[in-house]
């Protein structure tokens, strides 16, 4: 039982790796995985056999430019082998790329007609489903694109006629060409159409568009140009068969066969013995003799198209064919033969319709590669008209103009706020993530913040442009968005409401932010409807690119400030606002100048003391000697009249020296009072403290 369980278990094993998808198992060989058909390595061979079925219909034309005639033998046609060789191997590799297609459509998977009721459907991934769906499809069509017919005909088929000659090998591969030439050209619309249903266009840029339409337009001129090159050489041994036939009789030795048409009997001894008596040259000598209506291929024969080399008559015929599809065939002069009429009546018809198709499908993509410029150009045309309607000043036109000029050079007319609103939200995340994020760590307020919070803002931040000499908030004005510098420099001042003699300002640059009264307001528990007023004006200095967050964006992200419970962010807070910059600088300057104050007061007093404690010691022993020498000098009658004219109460000296310390004291007091006065006149009003965002209350 187990050996016989064991080889069951092994092909079930195997059954079950061939109907895995590739992306559930990886150790599968290529050649078993199942490909979904919008993957991008199916994309990209279709972009690949798509480019190569088009060289494979340049290539199958190639076949009519095989039979030539020598320019050295007269009146005989052949084959060109080198060219054969050549076209042979590359229409061989090209069918080589049509087999590996078939194959890779074996593995392809496809979604279920039945589930497309809602996106995309399911996919089906059974290989024996895929198989059969294919088979009773595109096979066959496919299968006919690729086999090698005229690889098998001109090398096997054709030699191993009997009595086979140049024109048979011509009639017979020009047939066979024409029939495999069908299913090859109605290959290019369901890959066409399937290229367009993954990508959404073929050529993704408007040049590779117009180029696209143009190798369409020659790939139909090298038809129409192989064609009559290839109808101009039967035409030719037409006219060479029917004056054999004349000769076909006992007047002539040796009579003509047609055989002798045949360039691979040039050496032939009879051949040449009839090329000296024959007429057949010279009666179907286009330019000369009109017994033989050439019709439109006297051209080629005239202009001995057919003895040629291969890149002369190639181009030749190709020139030819653009020349007539563009001009509708009005350059044709056919004879009376109905199969002549019929081809210069399909050669009007490919004209009109594929030279209007060009013309509009070149027209449309070249003016997708402009259409933006041109929308501008309107765009300032209108900005134009409508200020000189209004009368604007010029100086408020040419910032106008600036501004206009900034924005296409910036964003060349791209709405990226409407494409991003478009995707989905995952998608849109991740965008903005990839254009601001690197942008918004330039800010050092915003360093400080992890990933989730900085996800927040990048996914609600929105491009900024200004110009040169534009207020972005004046001083009072309600503040509506907070502004993060990207690029650009900001004269950011205040005069603290208005107050005379004050004037704050500072120069906000690359990192820097403005608008930091919405943080505030957004950050307290109890904020009102009513934003808050901008106690700075904004002005920018050169043209600034920045970001804004809008103030209820704001208002959502201040809510997940406040769960970080964390210092750092009110301590950068504090030390990136030029708000509490402001505040800073003029609080050290009232405390420096209070310092200051109590330091002229207290070297007054020092001054004081030292002059109580020395001075008035040794200006009092002074004036003792004095008053002495003075007693000593004068007279009993005059000493005793003045002792009796002075109060009894007051001593001189005594007097002197009050009068002396209250000069002194009142010169003090004025420097001290002057000093104050100053100090209070030029000493600003303290400013207020701005409001301290709570980053930790919940």
């Amino acid at each position: 039982m187990m050996h016989s369980f064991q080889p069951y278990a092994a092909a079930s094993a195997r059954f079950h790796n061939f109907s895995t998808p590739f992306y559930l198992n990886k150790k599968i060989p290529w050649w078993y995985q199942i490909l979904d058909p919008g993957s991008e390595r199916v994309t990209q061979w279709n972009h690949i056999f798509f480019v190569i079925c088009i060289a494979g219909l340049f290539l199958d034309p190639l076949y009519f430019f095989l039979p030539t005639t020598s320019s050295d033998q007269a009146a005989c046609m052949q084959i060109d082998m080198g060219l054969g060789i050549l076209v042979t191997f590359l229409r061989t590799v090209a069918d080589f790329f049509y087999i590996i297609h078939i194959l890779i459509k074996f593995r392809i998977a496809y979604i279920d007609p039945g589930s497309r009721v809602f996106g995309r459907g399911q996919l089906v991934k059974d290989p024996r489903a895929i198989a059969i769906r294919y088979l009773k499809g595109d096979f066959s069509i496919d299968l006919a694109a690729s086999l090698p017919l005229p690889q098998i005909m001109i090398w096997f088929v054709i030699p191993s006629v009997k009595n086979s000659t140049a024109a048979h090998a011509n009639h017979t591969l020009s047939l066979i060409v024409l029939i495999q030439y069908i299913p090859r050209f109605i290959q290019l619309f369901p890959l066409n159409r399937q290229i367009t249903k993954s990508t959404g266009v073929v050529a993704k840029t408007a040049w590779s568009g117009a180029a696209y339409n143009l190798v369409l337009f020659c790939l139909i001129a090298h038809i129409v140009g192989a064609s009559w090159y290839v109808l101009s050489i039967r035409r030719q041994y037409e006219c060479w068969t029917q004056e054999c036939k004349k000769e076909v009789n006992n007047t002539h030795s040796p009579s003509c066969k047609i055989s002798f048409l045949d360039c691979a009997n040039a050496e032939n001894r009879e051949r040449k013995l009839w090329l000296k008596i024959t007429k057949v040259e010279t009666s179907c000598d286009a330019a000369g003799k009109d017994d033989f209506e050439f019709g439109m291929f006297a051209e080629a024969l005239t202009n001995e198209v057919a003895s040629a080399y291969i890149i002369e008559k190639y181009f030749y015929c190709l020139w030819w064919g653009m020349r007539n599809l563009c001009s509708y065939g009005q350059d044709i002069k056919p004879s009376t033969f109905i199969s002549e009429t019929s081809f210069c009546i399909l050669i009007a018809v490919l004209g009109l319709v594929l030279f209007s198709h060009l013309m509009s499908q070149m027209q449309t993509y070249l003016q997708s590669a402009t259409i933006r410029i041109e929308e501008w150009r309107v765009k300032r045309r209108d900005t134009e008209e409508w200020m000189r309607h209004r009368q604007l000043p010029p100086e408020l036109q040419e910032r106008v103009r600036r501004f206009v000029q900034y924005k296409w050079i910036a964003t060349r007319g791209v709405d990226e706020k409407n494409i991003l609103q478009s995707l989905p939200v995952d998608l849109r995340r991740q965008i903005q993530r990839h254009l601001c994020l690197a942008l918004v760590r330039r800010v050092p307020f915003f360093a400080q913040m992890d990933d989730q919070l900085l996800d927040a803002i990048c996914e609600r931040l929105e491009s900024s442009l200004n110009t040169r000499n534009t207020y972005i908030i004046r001083e009072g004005d309600p503040v509506n968005e907070m502004l993060f510098i990207i690029r650009g420099q900001l004269e950011s001042s205040t005069t603290d409401g208005g107050r005379t003699g004050f004037y704050n300002s500072t120069t906000l640059k690359r990192g820097d932010f403005c608008g930091e009264e919405l943080l505030t307001w957004a950050l307290m528990p109890t904020s009102s409807l009513n934003l808050p007023c901008s106690t700075r004006t904004v002005r920018s200095l050169t043209e600034v690119e920045a970001f804004a967050l809008k103030a209820e964006d704001l208002k959502y992200v201040a809510n997940q400030f406040k769960r970080l419970h964390s210092k750092k962010l009110q301590h950068a807070f504090r030390y990136y606002s030029h708000q509490w910059r402001t505040w800073g600088a003029c609080f050290i300057q009232v405390a420096w100048r209070r310092f200051r104050k109590r330091k002229l007061a207290m070297e007054l007093a020092k001054e004081e003391e030292y002059y109580y404690t020395h001075v008035l010691e040794q200006e009092e022993h002074g004036n003792g000697n004095e008053s002495r020498v003075w007693t000593s000098s004068i007279g009993g009658a005059e000493r005793s009249s003045s002792e009796a004219n002075l109060p009894h109460s007051i001593p001189l000296g005594p007097a002197l020296l009050a009068s002396k310390f209250a000069a002194t004291t009142r010169r003090g007091i004025q420097k001290v009072a002057s000093v104050i006065h100053h100090d209070e006149t030029s000493m600003p009003k303290k400013l207020f403290k701005p409001d301290e965002p709570d980053f930790s209350a919940d």
